[in-house]
């Protein structure tokens, strides 16, 4: 795995969009920012007590109600897949966030209760207001928030499509990290059968020596484990693998979701997906064939494909944002149609 530590930097360093994305962003590696959020209210209301942070947070409470996930003691608080007739080990309630805060409370009182967790709530349409009082001058305007609110609990080790930056305003998390080159060894489980959307790996958290995943083994003790104190920050690029451990009475955070290189509305996950069935199945010679050409004109490990030639002799192959981009996606959409 490429490098053993995560980066950190001081929110002074990176105030602004140009030097966080010079800094944090083209790396395209895992960075702390401490004290990324220590001056948000909600924060602040965190930092007096569960109670503040409860009002607080309902203050905004539009009456949205959205999907909830309720684990039992037995769980630990440990989100997984089990026994359950959806194949999880948790139930799925719809309710509130004022109904889900007061659950949340009773159980950190009481934890023969379980634990609730409400997860990816879009702060625009749950919680307006919310996203103008608690801001990031460095994020991308694009980048809404998030919230995801519980008890302690320990989300499956997964992956995002999109950069994700995570704010911890109330609690500790510790993200244990892997790098997207450790898929083979993840043991991931299935594409279209998930928690919250991603596939997990069914290896992270198991018992060392367990005979399922022997190489898992192998990079188990090689994970980056990160603490995060409540008001820190953690930038994770797309397709790093991450556990997320919250610990606390009530946790709370706040995540902005986007891709910081994208071109156009084309996203690399649906390339892979189209791959998979234009091309997975295929003889290994075939396949081996095609992966020559994929590294050719997309990874280009040797360079610009074209590089041989001037650059007004590059037709398609010419920067994308010189309306290549539209030009490739016709000629997709046509060769898609069967034109």
């Amino acid at each position: 795995m490429p490098g053993d530590t995560v980066a950190e930097f001081p929110l002074t360093a990176i105030s602004d969009p140009g030097a966080f994305r010079k800094e944090v962003i083209e790396p395209c590696r895992p960075a702390i920012i401490r004290a990324a959020c220590a001056n948000w209210p909600a924060h602040i209301a965190a930092r007096q007590s569960v109670r503040h942070l409860r009002e607080y947070l309902c203050a905004f409470d539009n009456g949205q109600r959205a999907q909830g996930f309720v684990g039992d003691e037995s769980i630990s608080a440990r989100y997984h897949y089990g026994a359950g007739p959806d194949g999880f080990n948790f139930k799925r309630e719809i309710m509130g966030i004022a109904e889900a805060l007061k659950r949340i409370e009773r159980c950190a009182e009481n934890p023969s209760l379980g634990t609730v967790y409400m997860g990816s709530l879009p702060a625009e349409s749950h919680m307006p207001g919310f996203a103008e009082a608690n801001c990031l001058p460095f994020v991308p305007r694009s980048a809404r928030p998030r919230l995801w609110i519980g008890n302690a609990s320990a989300v499956a080790c997964h992956y995002d499509t999109f950069d994700n930056l995570a704010c911890v305003v109330a609690g500790q998390r510790t993200f244990t990290l892997y790098p997207p080159s450790a898929i083979s060894d993840l043991y991931v489980g299935p594409i279209d059968h998930t928690m919250a959307g991603q596939p997990v790996s069914l290896a992270a958290g198991s018992e060392p020596g367990d005979p399922r995943y022997p190489r898992f083994d192998v990079i188990r003790e090689r994970a980056l484990v990160v603490e995060l104190d409540p008001g820190d920050a953690l930038y994770l690029p797309k397709l790093w693998w991450h556990q997320v451990e919250a610990k606390g009475d009530l946790n709370l955070l706040v995540n902005y979701w986007w891709d910081a290189f994208a071109s156009g509305p084309d996203a690399p996950f649906t390339a892979m997906m189209l791959a998979m069935i234009a091309i997975a199945e295929r003889p290994e010679p075939e396949r081996a064939a095609w992966r020559s050409f994929f590294d050719h004109y997309v990874f280009r490990p040797e360079g610009h494909p074209l590089a041989h030639l001037p650059e007004e002799q590059h037709g398609i192959l010419g920067p994308l944002d010189q309306g290549n981009y539209g030009r490739i996606r016709a000629m997709v959409m046509q060769l898609l149609r069967g034109n």
